[in-house]
């Protein structure tokens, strides 16, 4: 009988390594590197059966459309592209307490109100600790099939003859499997269970949803592979310091991955929010030097945010540059274009930016908002408080007009906003047709740099101030 084998495996980036060492090849890690066992029986061979051949069929061929399971959480059907599609595989990952849970188990109780067979099976808490919650959630009298189980033997065999429509597995790094001697949580044993449960879900034509952990880095644990496997991956995002949380896809094979749902931490659950610029506006006083109101997209939805700057003396020798919310290297950028371009001096100078309300922004948009929100904060003027900020920014200092300004117009018009300082627009557009505001066009960035600097100055009003300039979109 051949003897067990070792390797050791990276838990971070799944590698494989013949001998232990302190840090991995691959990823970088250190202390990443754990020993899993390898038995004889735990190499299937593999056998070619004969007498099936593969099927081809023309590219061009007709496709049923895929059916929607309908969530009922208008939000999470946003994000998925219109709903759970049957026979696929989703990984939900987020910080512990974040509200994962709390999402899924409203949503199995919805579906299974609407009439579909689902299944609930948590590894981490006990049915009891389960139905304390749905019953706080309000859904402890819906349908819904619910276990406590680690093992994947048990798991698989319950679910051939329960044969739900929809699977909740919280969490897949506390399943394990007996085929393999690795503990539970490695990285052979999480690609072992999600590989299983991802083959299940397209051989039964039931949707599964796997509740993965993430790491200090905000990555879901376990090797990459298990996200190549899963058709969709969700992280749920947000400060637990904030009451909303933020749904985002970052993988879709069904739909868009540019789109997020907006939910409200509240006593009885996750509760949706149709208009996220409300909530992340709400609670802004009146004008203050170093705020700026943003105009983003978030996939095909326009959100307004508050981004708010600080200029403050350097109480040690070398300045800091802290952000929360928007890309460091971005504000490095903005920062030399202003030093540069515009002669405004941050040498001895600390810089703190902040997107209220927790919002993390990607798009080049915010470069203007962002050096209007510095600019504002160092020059101490405020901006115009009935304006909204955006347009991209070069590095030879030009500010460039950027994709959606019409829908990015209505929104702000929707919430109160008299104007928008931007970037001139490529087409112009009546405003009796769109709806739009009227736009303080900026050019480049000196341009901006010179009216909060006169303002200041002159002691002027802020709407007195930016008022002469205004053009009509």
């Amino acid at each position: 009988m051949p003897k067990p084998s070792s390797s050791f495996v990276c838990q971070s980036c799944g590698s494989v390594h013949s001998k232990w060492a302190g840090r991995c090849d691959s990823c970088g890690q250190w202390n990443t590197l754990v020993e899993e066992i390898t038995s004889h029986n735990e190499r299937p061979a593999h056998k070619r059966k004969k007498g099936r051949t593969l099927d081809f069929v023309d590219l061009g061929g007709k496709s049923a459309e895929l059916p929607r399971l309908k969530t009922g959480i208008a939000e999470l059907d946003r994000v998925t592209g219109g709903g759970l599609v049957p026979g696929s595989a989703l990984l939900v990952g987020g910080d512990p307490g974040i509200g994962k849970s709390t999402l899924l188990l409203q949503a199995t109780g919805k579906l299974a109100a609407a009439g579909y067979k689902t299944a609930y099976i948590s590894g981490e808490e006990s049915t009891g600790q389960v139905r304390r919650r749905a019953k706080r959630l309000g859904v402890a009298e819906t349908p819904v099939s619910l276990a406590s189980e680690t093992s994947l033997g048990p798991i698989i065999d319950g679910l051939m003859v329960e044969r739900p429509d929809v699977i909740i597995i919280d969490s897949i790094q506390t399943l394990w499997t007996d085929q393999l001697g690795a503990a539970p949580g490695t990285v052979a044993q999480v690609r072992a269970c999600a590989q299983e449960l991802t083959r299940y879900a397209k051989k039964r034509g039931a949707c599964v949803i796997l509740v993965g952990h993430v790491t200090k880095d905000g990555q879901i644990a376990g090797p990459r592979v298990v996200e190549h496997m899963v058709d969709a991956v969700l992280y749920f995002e947000g400060d637990r310091a904030h009451q909303f949380r933020i749904l985002r896809a970052h993988k879709n094979r069904f739909g868009p991955t540019d789109e997020i749902g907006v939910f409200e931490m509240a006593e009885s659950g996750l509760a949706e929010v149709p208009n996220p610029s409300a909530l992340f506006l709400d609670g802004r006083g009146d004008a203050s030097s170093g705020a700026a109101v943003f105009a983003g997209l978030e996939g095909t939805r326009p959100v307004l945010t508050e981004i708010q700057a600080l200029v403050a003396p350097a109480a040690f020798g070398t300045p800091r540059r802290a952000v929360v919310g928007w890309d460091s290297g971005r504000l490095a950028m903005v920062l030399a274009v202003l030093e540069a371009r515009c002669g405004v001096s941050f040498a001895g100078k600390d810089v703190y930016l902040n997107v209220a309300g927790g919002l993390r922004i990607n798009e080049p948009a915010a470069d203007l908002a962002v050096a209007a929100a510095i600019a504002s904060s160092a020059f101490d003027m405020p901006l115009p408080p009935d304006s909204v900020v955006f347009g991209e920014i070069s590095l030879s200092g030009d500010v460039r007009p950027v994709g959606r300004s019409d829908a990015r117009l209505k929104e702000a018009a929707k919430l109160g906003f008299k104007q928008a300082i931007s970037a001139e627009p490529a087409k112009r557009a009546q405003k009796n047709d769109n709806g739009a505001l009227p736009i303080i066009a900026i050019k480049a960035l000196p341009e901006l740099i010179s009216r909060v600097e006169a303002s200041a100055d002159k002691g002027l009003e802020a709407d007195s101030a930016w008022g002469s300039s205004i053009r009509a979109a």
